[in-house]
């Protein structure tokens, strides 16, 4: 059973690291909170891996280390742990973490630099680096080396939703109103329909100031004739060899042929569907101002996600890609697991 000390620090810290979180998130959670609670969620579980790490004392020095008994503590035993072994990036994070809570926050964003440093290819790392860098400025502004990390996050990860939501928001801070639009589009394909709907105001926002018209209203589904009827099965093999839990997802995506991975039209259908048909259209766009009408070719592919993310994960399994003229003369065959 845990400690007074465990429940007041636990409880301390999560209270701290909200209001740290709201800082940023505010702006995001007036208008689409589905997706502010999709990123300060993971910073709420990593209090949790903080005192995990310090307030543990096997995860340290079990026979030199006592548990903390506050977050004060805490920081100390961390700064020591990373004094003694300065590799660990995990360490600069939650140390990073813990700084702000307390506001310390020029200490959090050094702390958050030296992870970056640590894991440069890691996305939320930049992310989180790139954040606390806007924390410690009193503006709260990104910095050049800010928004390069969360340029470079977008590189590694194209659906990082924190790291396109705080680009956004550096791009609107320096003026670039129509870029922000751009960059927060994406996002529209990551969350529920109420939350598209009030970041859609946003994004509004951001082309007016612009000088660029609202976004396009929702197109009634094939009503240009560019619609796509898609057929996805499993390769029979494949499904005799395999078993496929419940909850596996089946992503029917359309992407610009030879261009950008990002989806032109995708759908979200269950495994309990298959073999499925699926209609692809302007009405599955992701992103209003990229059309599947306006493309003259297109890279169709059915994916397997056990997440349900529609991020590539690893061991996601996929159709062999199919490239097909828009509009095509008839339904297009996927075959998952095919050999």
């Amino acid at each position: 059973m845990a400690s007074g000390s465990t429940v007041l620090f636990i409880v301390l810290a999560a209270v701290l690291s909200v209001a740290v979180l709201a800082l940023l998130l505010w702006p995001l959670w007036r208008g689409a909170r589905g997706l502010a609670i999709a990123i300060a969620v993971p910073a709420l579980l990593a209090t949790v891996a903080l005192y995990q790490l310090v307030g543990t004392p096997a995860a340290l020095d079990a026979a030199a280390i006592k548990a903390p008994e506050t977050l004060s503590d805490a920081i100390t035993q961390l700064e020591a742990e990373l004094q003694r072994d300065p590799s660990r990036a995990e360490g600069w994070r939650l140390l990073g973490r813990a700084y702000a809570t307390e506001q310390r926050l020029p200490e959090s964003r050094d702390a958050y630099t030296r992870a970056a440093a640590l894991e440069p290819d890691n996305p939320d790392v930049l992310v989180e680096a790139a954040q606390a860098s806007a924390l410690a400025d009193p503006q709260r502004r990104f910095d050049a080396q800010a928004v390069s990390r969360l340029e470079h996050a977008l590189d590694v990860q194209p659906e990082h939703q924190r790291a396109r939501w705080f680009l956004g928001i550096a791009q609107r801070q320096a003026g670039r109103n129509a870029e922000a639009a751009a960059t927060w589009e994406a996002l529209l394909a990551r969350v529920d329909a109420s939350t598209a709907a009030s970041l859609r105001q946003q994004i509004d926002a951001a082309r007016a100031d612009a000088g660029l018209s609202p976004l396009p209203p929702p197109t009634d589904a094939g009503a240009d004739g560019s619609a796509l009827t898609v057929r996805v099965s499993l390769d029979p093999e494949f499904a005799s060899r395999v078993r496929l839990r419940g909850d596996t997802t089946v992503f029917v995506i359309a992407r610009a042929a030879g261009g950008s991975p990002m989806p032109v039209a995708v759908e979200k259908r269950s495994v309990h569907e298959l073999p499925l048909t699926a209609t692809l259209d302007d009405g599955d766009s992701p992103m209003p101002t990229a059309k599947l009408s306006a493309l003259q070719e297109v890279e169709l592919v059915a994916r397997l996600s056990a997440t349900g993310d529609a991020t590539r994960a690893e061991g996601d399994i996929e159709s062999a890609p199919v490239r097909v003229k828009v509009p095509a003369d008839a339904p297009v065959e996927l075959v998952i697991g095919a050999p």
